[in-house]
């Protein structure tokens, strides 16, 4: 068997030998071309070689479409009928900047902040979802050698003040909806002087900013261009060492810590991905760009997007598909992306929404589909094509998707093997990665020579990794067959640590320059990698097993009934519970296969014959995907009301606040816990 990583260096006091790419046996990989050891780099590397290339697609709104439907309630079981207006948009065909120009513009907005006043290495927040003006705004402070500190558009108030006052940021780049959040805390921020925005703003909101005694300026990304445009600057080059991004992560607990990601961290994740997946791209590829750049694995790939001179085609969540868009196409079609990044709650959505499709068709259909699903599935597993059954049975599927998506990347968080199975024969191959934003979000990262169901692939070549014993546990590096344990890692792509969070960069680094990433690992036989869970999220039941929560909710996520799902497990007892949150259709239709005739949607989630049934499917579900005894549910209760960002219960990049969810639920899961007392 071909094995994809070397062992290096003598056995490790706490763990197993340190392991390295088979493509990097002798040193690590740090840049990826002679040319390029920042990100300034990058841009500027394409700009040269690509000039004439389309880099960055971008749609603009022609109209919003209002259409009003009336919708069923029940207030107090009471049915009502009420009226509701919907907006939907109408989008123009994409639109292009080349490299040169997306080149010119990077450099007019940089000279733009330093008119105003702004010195080399200021720190700028950028608090705005995906868009090209966020990159090509990153790409001009770069120019000048300023650190980007990067928030999510749903951080909410407390969160934007944190990483702004915690920074001492002196200047903001947002989008005109969220001016008002800007508007509610400008005035607790005293390093806080200019603030640029994109969009059509509403002149109240501008007012009040522009009242704020340490506002200096506010002014539009257009006014930033011209003023660049009309004093232009010499780029300050940055060095590798300078700080290229302070990231903060969404956080489950407590305020979000921000990562300090140097130009080195990030060339070397660049550098690395360009060994493993670069002889895969061509002159023609094309990338859908929708996941929030605040997060460490689309800001990684968006620019190794740009390294290698692939077009890049901006998207929103809101637009992507044609459900939301009137009179056009949605995102995805109208740009029929070549490649494609997603996290586990987007391939999971594709994924139930194509099943709830299949479930509709006539029972020949359905049998026709799963016999050219099989055939494929054992074609694939022997390398051998599938013309004819990707042409007549699958196309459907892959225009769903624009219909030239030639293989895509799962990161973020674990990918039901179901899920990922389904999906790289109906569609495409769906790569796994494994990292986190203190390694760039590099460790791991599955290429299709490894391909494989469950591994997140071998280590790439920026870094090394080692397993190392987890007291009070079975995982030990001395596992036969598969060596276990926490994965360390260390390399180019590392942080320094945390800013202004020396406590937190020392329980987290150590002084030889081990990143400990809580998460516990097996190696295979052919030297990938195979997640198996969170070390903070291993439970020792009762009767002395362990369980592995976000490995047990990646199963029962993958479930045609399950929106969301959080596991509770207390080690009095030796079985776990579950929070849930149904998918309404879809439980809807489930209550009516099994007699329950319930329209208040609280009451049908509270019904004890709908519990039982979907509890049998997840079980179902478990015993299908080969866990033990132990890792069964005993009981569920259904959350009628969806878990969101706003209402606190899950972060910006989507994972679930377990502390947040136990807490809001705790006398349902007291209840469902003393039950097995009984």
């Amino acid at each position: 068997m071909k094995t994809f990583t070397v062992e290096i260096g003598p056995e490790q006091p706490n763990g197993g030998r340190v392991r390295r790419s088979i493509l990097a046996p002798e040193h690590l990989i740090r840049i990826p071309h002679k040319n390029v050891h920042t990100v300034y780099d990058v841009l500027q590397h394409s700009a040269k070689k690509y000039g004439d290339r389309r880099a960055f697609g971008y749609r603009t709104i022609e109209q919003v479409v209002e259409e009003e439907k009336e919708i069923t309630k029940f207030v107090d079981g009471v049915e009502t009928k009420q009226k509701k207006t919907w907006k939907y948009f109408q989008l123009s065909p994409y639109r292009y900047l080349t490299y040169k120009e997306a080149s010119t513009q990077a450099h007019n907005i940089g000279a733009g902040f330093a008119y105003l006043g702004l010195k080399e290495k200021a720190k700028v927040e950028i608090f705005s979802s995906t868009s090209m003006e966020w990159l090509l705004t990153a790409h001009g402070l770069f120019t000048q050698n300023m650190t980007i500190v990067t928030a999510y558009e749903t951080l909410g108030e407390e969160g934007l003040l944190h990483s702004i006052n915690e920074t001492e940021a002196e200047a903001i780049y947002t989008t005109a909806d969220l001016l008002p959040t800007l508007a509610a805390i400008g005035g607790q921020c005293p390093s806080l002087r200019i603030i640029v925005y994109n969009g059509k703003a509403d002149l109240s909101v501008i007012e009040k900013i522009k009242s704020l005694s340490s506002i200096d300026h506010v002014l539009s990304l257009g006014q930033l261009l011209k003023l660049g445009q009309a004093h232009p600057k010499e780029p300050r080059l940055p060095e590798p060492e300078d700080l290229c991004c302070i990231m903060y992560t969404s956080g489950s607990t407590g305020n979000p810590k921000g990562v300090m990601l140097s130009h080195k961290n990030i060339v070397a994740a660049i550098a690395a991905c360009n060994q493993l997946l670069g002889h895969l791209i061509t002159d023609h590829d094309s990338m859908m760009a929708y996941l929030p750049l605040a997060h460490v694995l689309e800001f990684v790939v968006e620019n190794l997007c740009v390294f290698w001179g692939v077009t890049l085609g901006y998207a929103s969540v809101r637009t992507l598909t044609d459900a939301s868009v009137r009179n056009c196409k949605g995102d995805i079609k109208e740009f029929r992306p070549t490649l494609m990044t997603g996290v586990p709650a987007v391939w999971e959505s594709i994924y139930k929404g194509i099943v709830s499709k299949l479930r509709s068709a006539s029972p020949k259909a359905q049998k026709v589909f799963q016999k050219a699903f099989a055939t494929k599935a054992w074609l694939q597993e022997r390398h051998l094509p599938s013309v004819v059954l990707d042409r007549v049975v699958f196309s459907k599927i892959k225009d769903q998707v624009g219909g030239r998506l030639r293989f895509a990347l799962c990161g973020g968080a674990p990918l039901s093997v179901e899920t990922q199975r389904f999906l790289s024969v109906a569609l495409c191959p769906i790569l796994s990665g494994f990292g986190m934003t203190e390694s760039c979000g590099m460790c791991s990262i599955m290429t299709p020579e490894q391909f494989a169901y469950g591994p997140v692939g071998a280590p790439v070549p920026c870094c090394e990794i080692k397993l190392v014993d987890v007291a009070d546990t079975d995982y030990r590096s001395t596992n036969t067959p598969k060596p276990q344990g926490e994965v360390w890692v260390r390399g180019p792509a590392i942080t320094k640590g945390y800013w202004k969070r020396d406590d937190v960069t020392k329980e987290t680094l150590t002084e030889d320059g081990w990143l400990k990433t809580g998460d516990i690992a097996e190696w295979n036989e052919n030297g990938t990698l195979t997640i198996i869970d969170r070390k903070k999220n291993l439970v020792k039941l009762s009767n002395g097993e362990y369980i592995a929560l976000e490995k047990l909710e990646s199963v029962y996520k993958s479930c045609f009934y399950v929106t969301n799902i959080c596991l509770y497990a207390d080690p009095l007892f030796d079985r776990a519970v579950a929070l849930v949150v149904p998918a309404e259709n879809n439980l809807r239709q489930l209550a009516a296969n099994h007699q329950v005739e319930e329209n208040d949607w609280e009451r049908l989630c509270n019904h004890p014959a709908v519990k039982k049934v979907l509890l049998q499917e997840l079980t179902t579900q478990g015993k299908e995907a080969g866990l033990k005894s132990a890792e069964l549910l005993f009981a569920i209760h259904l959350c009628h009301e969806e878990w969101t960002t706003e209402s606190g219960l899950l972060t910006a990049a989507q994972k679930i606040k377990r502390q947040d969810i136990n807490k809001k639920y705790k006398s349902e899961l007291d209840a469902m816990n003393a039950s097995q007392k009984k």
